[in-house]
């Protein structure tokens, strides 16, 4: 007589679930039994709802892990980037100097930046004329001395550029980015 008396225990809540996993998954597995009967039972309800709460933090977390992972691959991507840019940048400034250099060499004068080794050469745009050897007959215009005529369009020196070697841009980029990653790193 007792025994049919007694109150049924209450529906345990979704908070409930929340703090005991093994609870949670005692009941899942009875509410899965006979899934028609327990639809509306209010502790499979709550039980729902916790492994629905548990399911959204667990794909929160993944995402802002994906997240985070997304960011530092974006970073290193554009400290690679900066790395290229700046090794391309670094490699046409020294083909201009080149390119410069080798523009004045053709007039006598030394490039800025030489003049500590030839303290008495003339700096600037000074002609510096290169003369042949020869007799004083050969420089009239008429043509009438015995030189032959110029075929070099003069006689200014003529530099030979300097051929980059194969993959000094791909080395160039590696040191720039090593250089990056110390300073990142520092």
């Amino acid at each position: 007589m007792l025994a049919g008396c007694a109150e049924e225990p209450l529906p345990r809540s979704v908070s409930e679930f929340l703090d005991n996993p093994i609870l949670l998954e005692a009941a899942m597995l009875r509410c899965s039994e006979d899934r028609a009967k327990t639809r509306y039972d209010a502790e499979c309800v709550n039980a729902r709802q916790a492994v629905d709460r548990i399911q959204a933090k667990e794909e929160a977390a993944r995402a802002a892990a994906l997240e985070a992972s997304s960011t530092s691959k974006r970073n290193a991507l554009r400290r690679t980037q900066a790395a290229a840019a700046e090794a391309r940048r670094r490699s046409a400034e020294a083909r201009r100097a080149r390119e410069e250099a080798d523009y004045l060499a053709q007039f006598g004068v030394l490039p800025p930046g030489n003049s500590d080794s030839n303290e008495g050469s003339p700096q600037g745009n000074v002609p510096v004329a290169v003369l042949p050897e020869g007799d004083d007959t050969s420089n009239n215009m008429g043509g009438g001395g015995n030189a032959p005529p110029a075929t070099d369009g003069g006689n200014a020196p003529v530099a030979e550029p300097e051929a980059d070697p194969p993959g000094s841009d791909l080395e160039s980029i590696r040191d720039e980015l090593r250089r990056r990653n110390e300073e990142g790193v520092n």
